[in-house]
Parts: structure tokens; sequence; C-alpha cells
């Protein structure tokens, strides 16, 4: 008879791109979306919690790589014989459901609506350091106002919200640009490239790979600055490994207008705008876009948003297929170490803008929108390294255990703090040891161990063990100094509550 192989057990390891988070870490998260929730609710959004899983086709080709719509995202086919074997995938974004969830229920939803959403969202795509497929978000936006004054409350609420989570100013700058600025560079290419100046330049609409390949180039500014820039407009460069990148094959005359809109950035924002002006030429959607510009500069100052927390920056160049109107990006500006031990900006947090196009999918309108994305998991390592996050991270109050046929005393004791708002626990693993409570008690990160033997029962009084004093004195104090602050004491157990109070109000201080 063959022997039967043992059943394999499965590996206790978190899928590859996914990690757990713990006690602190959990409680820092909360309590910096709460800080956020309340900026937003400050400036009237309210808040939407839509469906983790959406239809494949309603997520459509709006994926932040745009070269592989429908593609990066944990999707399934439904097998229901009853449907009609729908495709379903986990939210890439929180942008994405906000259309459906407009487009469903615009007849109940005021215009504009104003909603914030944060949670979890998926991407299947291949994990790095530092890169997760299961990462938090927190969106704020505004669907159904075309005005650039929806843009700029967003920029104003974005410097609040970071502010009011613990980043200084002067440690970050909100940057803004706009998508009808770099379309009307694009017709300053054209024109450029046009043989007969009599004709019109090709509309945006109607540009190709060639323009395509342009924009990929105009977002390699930050990597290649503007000498490798050049090349890549032009026949190509060698990259850093050596190898030969293929340009895009534009003349220096059309390729100037790209440059001088990437090095337009001057000392103030008059002489910016001034410079987008040049770069746009005569192009009617870049003159509008420099507009729209100028007019966000103008109410942001109005509210009291200068260039040390809001600048114009045409670097910013974000989402080429996805973006219509103004967009930005907020980077924190302090310094940090990369793993090699050189110097660095943190970099970018949060960013978004204006898509006048996603709810059109579903509605065969145009419906303005405009919005932001905050990334959690990044600014909660920022507020990490700049020693921002003053989670309190107190375990409960630990009762112990000297007789297990006393258990109800016990729990008398626990309910009676829980009544009382302190948070409280009573050892339930193995009472054997009193070592082991305690142990326990400390990596809990308890303040105060209860102890009630018999002798305390007949008594009518309670043990205290103040822990947080104990782990002090043992690292600091001489043997006189354990007599004089005693880190255990007894009370009456009819002082129970009040003295616990008492105790805790004086840790914290």
């Amino acid at each position: 008879m063959a022997k039967q192989k043992k059943p394999q057990r499965p590996k206790a390891q978190t899928p590859k791109g996914f990690r757990d988070y713990f006690g602190a870490e959990v409680a820092q998260r909360t309590d910096m979306l709460r800080t956020i929730a309340g900026v937003y609710h400050r400036y009237g959004f309210e808040a939407l919690e839509s469906a983790a899983v959406e239809t494949v086709e309603a997520l459509g080709k709006f994926l932040p790589d745009v070269d592989r719509p429908n593609e990066g995202v944990f999707a399934w086919q439904e097998e229901d014989e009853n449907d009609n074997g729908d495709w379903l995938a986990l939210r890439y974004d929180l942008t994405a459901p906000l259309a459906r969830v407009f487009a469903q229920h615009r007849n109940d939803l005021p215009t504009p609506y104003r909603r914030f959403a944060m949670g979890p969202v998926w991407r299947n795509e291949k994990p790095g350091p530092g890169r997760f497929r299961q990462f938090y978000q927190c969106d704020a936006d505004t669907v159904g106002s075309g005005n650039v004054a929806a843009d700029a409350e967003i920029c104003a609420m974005l410097a609040d919200t970071l502010e009011a989570v613990g980043i200084d100013r002067g440690d970050y700058v909100v940057r803004i640009n706009n998508r009808k600025v770099l379309n009307g560079v694009l017709e300053a290419v054209l024109a450029a490239n046009t043989p007969n100046p009599n004709e019109p330049p090709v509309a945006y609409d109607d540009l190709g790979e060639w323009q395509a390949n342009i924009l990929r180039t105009i977002d390699k500014f930050d990597k290649v600055g503007e000498a490798g820039v050049r090349e890549l407009l032009g026949k190509g460069r060698l990259d850093a490994s050596g190898a030969y990148i293929d340009g895009v094959g534009l003349s220096d005359v059309e390729a100037e207008p790209v440059i001088a809109f990437l090095t337009s950035k001057g000392d103030d924002t008059t002489s910016t705008l001034a410079n987008l002006e040049k770069a746009v030429g005569s192009s009617e959607i870049g003159l509008k876009g420099v507009a729209e510009l100028q007019q966000m500069a103008d109410l942001l100052a109005a509210g009291g948003y200068g260039p040390d927390r809001i600048v114009i920056d045409p670097s910013v160049v974000r989402g080429l297929g996805y973006y219509t109107g103004p967009v930005f990006e907020a980077e924190l500006t302090f310094e940090i170490k990369d793993e090699k031990g050189r110097p660095r900006s943190f970099g970018s947090v949060a960013g978004g803008g204006r898509y006048d196009d996603l709810v059109k999918r579903f509605t065969g309108q145009e419906v303005p929108a405009t919005g932001v994305s905050i990334g959690v998991d990044r600014l909660l390592a920022a507020l990490h390294m700049k020693g921002r996050l003053s989670t309190d991270t107190t375990g409960p109050v630990v009762v112990t255990v000297m007789d297990r046929d006393r258990m109800a005393d016990y729990q008398g004791i626990v309910s009676e703090l829980r009544n009382a708002g302190i948070r409280a626990e009573v050892y339930l693993g193995n009472p054997k040891s009193f070592g082991n409570q305690l142990k326990y008690a400390d990596q809990r990160n308890s303040p105060i161990a209860i102890i009630q033997g018999g002798d305390e029962l007949a008594a009518g009084t309670l043990q205290v063990k103040d822990l947080i004093l104990g782990a002090k004195l043992a690292e600091t104090a001489s043997q006189e100094e354990w007599s004089e602050r005693p880190q255990q004491f007894e009370i009456p157990r009819a002082d129970l509550v009040n003295r616990i109070k008492a105790l805790l109000d004086e840790q914290s201080q």
C-alpha cells in the first residue's frame, strides 16, 4: 500500500506586491485621513464610498498608463448563468468610479457635485521597492463645473491639507500647469512644420503618433534636462546605460516651441505667463490655457495663496491622455537621502487636474470635472521622516488574573473602566505565570497593570502597577528613587476609576 503524502501546508506569506498593516500604522493612517476629511468637509465636500468592484467596461480606457487600456487591473469574468458574463475588476483609482456614480445618480445629485473619497485601490502591476499592488488614495473632486475657480479651490484645499497634517509651509509647493498650453505648443510645432504658412495648423485632435512622441519627450524633461530633450526631439541620444534612443526627428526650428515651453518658468508669475504666451504663439487653445492660468493665479492670490505655497510651473506634465485643462501636483521639497546616501528632495505626494471627458463616456454629454488625489502611503512616509506622526500608541490597561475562578470579578473591574471611557482588557492567556502576564502587558505597550489577589479582595483594595514609570526607572533611576517614587501602590477598590484616570493623566504629561 502506497504511503499517503501529508497534505501540503499553505505558506504563511503575503502575496507578492501586498503587505500587512499593524496597529500603530493603521492608527496613524486613520488619524491622518480624519484630519484630511476635516479639511475637505470645511470646504463643503461630502463623503462618498463607492463600490470596490466596477465593470471593466465602466473603468474604460482611462487607466493612468494609457498605452495599456484595460490592463493592469485585477479582473475576472462573472459565471452566473443569469447574467451576461460581464468582466469585473477591482477599482484602480477613485476617479473612474466617481464618473460612473455621477452618471448613474446625476438626477438625484446636486450640480456641481463636490465629493471626497478615501480607500484602497488595486493595480495589477509589477511590484517594486515601495511600489505595492494595493495602496490607499484620498481624493476630492468637483463634478459639473467648468469654472477654473473650481480648479483653484482644489489647489488651495490641497495646500491647506498638507499643512493640516503636519507639512510646514516651505516644505511643500503646489505646482500648476494647463494641458491647453501643451496643446498650443503642439500647434506651434505644427505651424513651424507647415510648408505653406498660409495653411492653418492641424487641429490637436487630429494629431497622430508623431505628436504623441513629442508629449512623451516633454514628460522626460525632469529626468534628462533641456539638453536631453533637445536630443530626443531631434535625432536621439545615448541614455545612461549606453543604449541609443531614437529621437522624434524635429528640426531645431520645429523643436523651439517645445524648448521655449519647458524653459518658460520665470522669477514670478507675470514673467512665467508672458513666456508661455510666447511659446504658444498664435495658438487659440494655447492662449486660452495661459488665460486660465492667469485667472487661477489671481483667484489664489486673492485667497492669500502666494508663490511660497502655489506656483505656476510649466514642467508639470500629468496624464497626457487624461487631463483636458489645468493640472497640478504637490511636491514636498525637503531633503532626504536615497539608498546610496545621496541627498534628494522627497518628491510628489499628490496630483490631479481637470478631466472634462470622463463622465461623457456614460452620458454622451461633456460634464466638466476637476479633482486631486493624495498618495496616502507616500504622505505617511513623509510625515514619518519629518517626525510628525504623533499618534498615541499606548495600549490598554491590563487587568491581571490571580485566580482563574474569579474571572467574573476581573470582568467587573474591566467593565467599570471601559464604561468610564478607559481602554482596558482582562488577560485571557494562561494565568499560571504572573511574569508572562506582565510580559504581555509590555508587548501591548500597556500603561498600567491592575492586580487583585485574595488578600486585596479581602481588604477591598487593588494593586496598581505603573508600567510607564517602571520602564523609565529601570533605565535611569537609582535604588533610592525606587522607594521615593513607587512603581506599584495600593488603592481602594471603590476609587478605581478616579485613581486610574489621574494616573493616566499624569503619564500623558
